[in-house]
């Protein structure tokens, strides 16, 4: 078995203990791995050994740890991810789906007639899985809903007809009983 590789964190404790509070959640398993070689200097720490407190795989490990020996702190605290992809629908767009998906009058009967009406409005394909997950994501939207009540409903005979609809007959609720001493 070889001997671990003994990187020298020039950064103190206290320093990596403050990065960490602000750095994203996908920079702070680097910062701490430095942590624990920071506290491990004198004899070393393998890199599965890294890996198994950090909780993270040991190649991870071996990438961060060259990196931080070619760049420093800087280089280990950067990153290549670019972002999301732009949305499929505009601003505007997002407001008339929003608009169609809360209208009580008019309403769908599910999400292949919303994408039948985002065909027709926009003039766009779009899977219906995307339409999907877009309505699911930003307008918190699901598949199955509870059944919505009428919207020409009348109120008043709703409360009419719970006035006098009888109580089905049962046993009567039990009465509390005192604790009496025997």
């Amino acid at each position: 078995m070889s001997a671990p590789k003994n990187i020298t964190v020039v950064e103190s404790l206290e320093e990596l203990r403050r990065i960490l509070k602000s750095v994203s959640p996908f920079i702070a398993p680097r910062i701490k791995m430095l942590i624990e070689m920071k506290k491990h200097q004198e004899s070393g720490i393998s890199k599965r050994l890294l890996a198994d407190q950090i909780g993270v795989n040991h190649n991870s490990v071996q990438s961060w740890r060259t990196m931080y020996a070619s760049g420093g702190l800087t280089r280990l605290c950067s990153h290549n991810k670019k972002g999301f992809r732009p949305s499929v629908f505009t601003k505007d767009e997002h407001n008339l789906i929003q608009d169609k998906l809360n209208d009580p009058k008019n309403g769908l009967r599910g999400y292949t007639e919303l994408l039948e009406w985002i065909e027709q409005q926009f003039s766009k394909e779009v899977k219906y899985n995307t339409m999907l997950k877009y309505c699911m994501r930003n307008f918190g939207s699901s598949v199955k809903v509870a059944r919505k009540s009428h919207i020409k409903k009348d109120e008043q005979s709703v409360n009419a007809f719970k006035k006098t609809s009888h109580k089905p007959a049962g046993k009567p609720l039990p009465q509390k009983q005192e604790n009496l001493p025997r």
